[in-house]
C-alpha cells in the first residue's frame, strides 16, 4: 500500500478556455518551484467536510501554495472493499505564504475560517510541516493517531525519515512514531524500525562531543488551547 502527500500544482479548470486553462497552470508551476526556497510561513484554514481536495484545487487556481498531505485506508463492505485516499488532517489545508491575500482565501467557497493565534494567523512551524511530507512520501505505513503531548521524544537516525522528531510508541508489535501538528491539537503515526531512532537526549550528546561549543535555543510552540476565530472577509 502506497501513501502519498499531495502538494497540488494543478487541479480541475472545468470551464475555462483552453488558453486560461494553460495560463494558470503554468502559473502554478512557477509558484511551486519558486516555493522550493520559500522562507513564507505555513498556515492553515478550517474547511467543510469531505470537500478539502476540491478546496485545494480551487486555491490551487488562484496561485496558493498548498499542502495536503493524504493516506490511503481501506474500507470493506459485505460484497466490497475500496481504497479511498483520505486527508490525515480531515477538515484542514495548509498554505505557505500569501498571507498579503487572504481575502481571496476566505471567500473560497468551503472554507470555513483562517486559524488564528489571538489577533494574528497562526503559523505552523516548518520542521512539523517537512515531518509530516517525510512521512507521507516515505514508503511506511502512515495513519491518523490521537493527539500526543507527552512521552520519549526520538529522532531518526537512517532511512526516509532521517532526522525527524517524534514520540515514540509501540502498537500492535509495532514501533511507531507520532508526528504532532501543535495548532491543529492532531497527530499522525508512521511506523519505524526501533534500530532506526535514538532518544533526541542522546543525539544531542553526540553533537555536543563532536563540537567545541553547544548551543541550544529554545523555540516557541503554538498551544493546542489556542482559540480559532473566523477571518471577516
Amino acid at each position: 500500500m502506497t501513501h502519498r502527500a499531495k502538494l497540488y500544482s494543478g487541479g480541475p479548470t472545468l470551464g475555462l478556455p483552453l488558453a486560461k486553462t494553460r495560463e494558470l497552470e503554468m502559473s502554478t508551476a512557477e509558484t511551486f518551484e519558486s516555493g522550493i526556497l520559500d522562507a513564507s510561513p505555513w498556515w492553515a484554514v478550517y474547511t467543510r467536510h469531505h470537500h478539502e481536495k476540491v478546496i485545494a484545487d480551487m486555491l490551487t487556481a488562484k496561485g496558493f501554495k498548498v499542502f495536503l498531505p493524504l493516506y490511503e485506508s481501506i474500507r470493506r463492505w459485505k460484497d466490497r472493499r475500496k481504497v479511498l485516499s483520505l486527508p490525515l488532517f480531515p477538515c484542514y489545508i495548509f498554505i505557505r505564504g500569501g498571507l498579503d491575500r487572504k481575502l481571496q482565501v476566505v471567500t473560497t467557497p468551503g472554507i470555513h475560517m483562517i486559524l488564528y493565534r489571538g489577533q494574528k494567523v497562526a503559523v505552523i512551524p516548518d520542521q512539523e510541516i517537512e515531518a509530516i511530507q517525510k512521512a507521507v512520501d516515505g514508503p511506511c505505513r502512515v495513519e491518523p493517531h490521537p493527539f500526543l503531548k507527552c512521552g520519549t521524544r526520538v529522532r531518526v537516525k537512517m532511512g526516509a525519515l532521517e532526522g525527524v522528531e517524534g514520540i515514540l510508541i509501540r502498537k500492535k508489535n509495532l514501533s511507531r512514531l507520532i508526528l504532532s501538528v501543535d495548532m491543529l491539537a492532531q497527530s499522525v503515526s508512521v511506523e519505524v524500525h526501533a534500530s532506526d531512532v535514538e532518544p533526541c537526549a542522546a543525539a544531542s550528546q553526540e553533537v555536543e562531543m563532536r563540537s567545541s561549543s553547544f548551543f541550544f535555543t529554545g523555540q516557541n510552540r503554538i498551544q493546542s488551547g489556542n482559540s480559532l476565530r473566523a477571518s471577516a472577509p
